[in-house]
């Protein structure tokens, strides 16, 4: 294969990747407090001993957009939007994580927890426990949890100390490998869910586009292949 067909293949390898996560945004545009992704492209370059160079594209780095998604109000109770920056605090049985998704409950323990049954933390990093004859439970902006007579807990807020360190675990968790931080510029809004912040119709005309491209390129390499067999089967007549 020489440098086109070369450069075409680390191309074509990009385009594979940046696929898969434009197909990945796109079933997840209704995931509560989802963030879209996307691919970076490089290039390398490299000078060649006849002083000509040549160059690759990769795409292999992953970013994802931190735009705020759009709330709605669902009245329940226990579900919780932030507006602003900021990320909920969960426990993981792998340690502690990040997440925009404040779709809770409350478990047969009493503890605040998501979906998956994980416990939400409070301020300091302890469990929130929600007494069982608690009643008239309000949410203040800062997280503040309280009932009709007594005060329960304070939804932890935090921030990740270097956002550009911090990687996806699975849909909408988060690792913050640098550590995290209180935040201040944030509200907690009751009754309300984060939506995805992925754009639907633009990532459906970015698919189509990804994908001529990936045909484009494979073309080419077809019609290349097609040139070697042919030079090959004249070299051996």
């Amino acid at each position: 294969m020489d440098n086109a067909g070369y450069t075409t293949l680390s191309r074509q390898t990009g385009l594979w990747r940046e696929m898969n996560i434009v197909a990945n945004n796109i079933a997840n545009a209704a995931t509560t407090g989802y963030r879209q992704e996307g691919l970076i492209f490089s290039e390398f370059v490299k000078a060649s001993p006849d002083g000509r160079s040549l160059s690759m594209g990769n795409g292999n780095i992953r970013n994802t957009s931190f735009i705020q998604g759009a709330i709605t109000e669902t009245g329940g109770t226990f579900d919780f939007a932030i507006e602003g920056d900021g990320y909920f605090l969960i426990e993981t049985p792998q340690g502690e994580r990040l997440t925009r998704a404040g779709s809770f409950s409350v478990n047969n323990a009493g503890d605040l927890v998501t979906p998956d049954g994980l416990r939400v933390l409070d301020a300091g990093g302890a469990p929130i426990f929600v007494p069982p004859d608690a009643i008239n439970i309000k949410v203040s902006n800062d997280g503040t949890i309280s009932s009709s007579d007594r005060l329960i807990g304070q939804i932890g807020l935090v921030q990740p100390t270097d956002p550009l360190k911090m990687t996806r675990e699975d849909g909408v968790m988060f690792v913050a490998n640098e550590g995290f931080e209180p935040v201040e510029n944030a509200r907690v809004l009751q009754g309300s869910l984060e939506n995805s912040n992925v754009d639907p119709i633009s990532s459906i005309a970015q698919m189509i586009q990804v994908q001529r491209s990936y045909e484009l390129g494979q073309s080419f390499l077809d019609s290349e292949n097609e040139r070697v067999r042919e030079a090959l089967r004249s070299f051996t007549r």
